[in-house]
């Protein structure tokens, strides 16, 4: 009965109204630990967000993956409970918990009734302070990294990415997959996980977003107990990433009837004054949907994909705008060109009032109903704090959207869009594609 009324929040939760004017406080606990909370007392419920800058870009040398694998180990037993009676555990508190690691960040979303509060964050609390990395968990964690891994490597798509990501990246961790290799993961010990987990997860780097039916002073005194315990500071932080992406073609030859291409060049720093110039132009160049003129010149008129789409890639430690397009082996060479031609007609041209108008009223719609829910409120709430957003932001966003003209969007276009510097690599049997080096 518990676990359906927890279904029943959940699903309640998404078909709320899109909230409007968020009262976001600022908290901070008796300990000093510092959150974003919005209060909401309508419904028994608390999605809480914890974000631990640095991520899978901490691994040591010669240690890559060691950070995804060690977060992967966190629901696996903690405290008193081994994997088997921790995840009992959290079904009997009709809870949901999930640990996750990204190029820049270690993520925990957890969601709980209120009832059950007490039990969820105790639960959770071991989890985060005392992760137990027993070697039979160990083990199978492992394997079924390393059963991901295989897959990858039959996958053009998982292909592609990786082999831009290298190309851009070289040896720093970007450059690698986070996941590590079958190398890497054999070798890895719990000694090894241990000090991954120490590395990440540190109070030094903690950002936290909690929405629901919990007050200021009870999510305070939550934080100190969560987190109280961890580390004062974490391993050091990695230099920044130089991008040695240069102009010029790389195909890897895969036995598939079509071809995936993944192309980009240097992007754009997401505190740059130019960023939202280039935010809104990349809405009308590849963004995605109908209306982009990627999918109008590649899909609509010529039928070469199904999908195409181009983004601007802000990592913590760089910076690329970068795109991807599959096609057939026989038509990837004519979608390139026209790719191309595109990126060079944009640099020279910019955007048409139509165009521009359009991409505004899309971006300025659009975001209100990504707030559908107490889960994905917290969600955005931790990103902005990991990206170094103020709440104002949250008013301030299609404020800076609908500011931007079509005169700023020619001067961004001039100086982001480079098509003499595209790199593409393209994964599968092309036909009329070569690699340039």
């Amino acid at each position: 009965m518990i676990r359906f009324l927890f279904s029943f929040l959940t699903a309640l939760l998404v078909a709320l109204p899109v909230w409007a004017g968020l009262d976001v406080q600022m908290v901070t606990s008796p300990g000093g630990i510092k959150a974003w909370l919005v209060e909401e007392k309508s419904i028994p419920f608390v999605a809480l967000e914890i974000g631990f800058k640095g991520g899978t870009s901490l691994d040591l040398p010669e240690k890559r993956g060691a950070t995804y694998m060690m977060s992967g180990l966190l629901e696996e037993g903690a405290g008193n409970l081994d994997a088997t009676a921790f995840q009992k555990t959290l079904e009997s508190l009709a809870a949901s918990f999930k640990f996750d690691a990204h190029d820049d960040a270690l993520t925990v979303s957890a969601q709980f009734l209120t009832e059950n509060s007490d039990q969820a964050v105790e639960l959770l609390r071991k989890a985060l302070q005392e992760p137990r990395f027993d070697q039979v968990a160990v083990d199978r964690v492992r394997a079924q990294i390393i059963s991901i891994i295989a897959g990858d490597k039959k996958d053009p798509n998982e292909i592609a990415a990786n082999e831009f990501s290298h190309l851009a990246f070289g040896n720093h961790p970007y450059g690698t997959p986070s996941t590590g290799s079958a190398d890497s993961l054999n070798q890895m010990t719990r000694k090894d996980l241990v000090t991954a987990y120490k590395n990440a997860m540190a109070l030094d780097r903690v950002f936290v977003a909690a929405v629901g039916d919990i007050s200021a002073e009870d999510l305070g005194v939550m934080l100190d107990r969560l987190l109280g315990k961890l580390p004062a500071t974490g391993g050091a932080m990695p230099p920044k990433a130089e991008l040695h992406l240069t102009g010029g073609v790389t195909v890897i030859d895969l036995p598939t009837p079509q071809s995936v291409a993944v192309f980009g060049h240097a992007g754009i720093k997401r505190d740059d004054p130019d960023f939202f110039p280039a935010f809104v132009m990349n809405q009308v160049f590849g963004a995605g949907g109908f209306t982009s003129r990627l999918t109008e010149e590649v899909r609509e008129k010529r039928g070469l994909t199904y999908g195409i789409y181009t983004y601007m890639a802000s990592y913590d430690l760089a910076d690329m705008y970068r795109g991807s397009v599959a096609s057939g082996n026989d038509r990837i060479a004519e979608a390139l060109d026209v790719v191309r031609a595109e990126w060079a007609k944009l640099a020279a041209n910019g955007v048409t009032d139509d165009e521009l108008t359009a991409a505004k009223t899309y971006l300025t719609g659009a975001y209100p109903l990504r707030f559908d829910g107490n889960a994905r409120i917290a969600g955005i709430l931790m990103n902005m704090q990991l990206d170094g957003l103020p709440v104002s932001y949250l008013t301030s966003r299609n404020e800076m959207v609908n500011a931007v003209t079509r005169e700023d969007i020619a001067r961004v276009a001039k100086r982001l869009m480079q098509p003499d510097n595209l790199r593409i690599v393209v994964v599968g049997q092309p036909v009329g594609v070569t690699s340039t080096d």
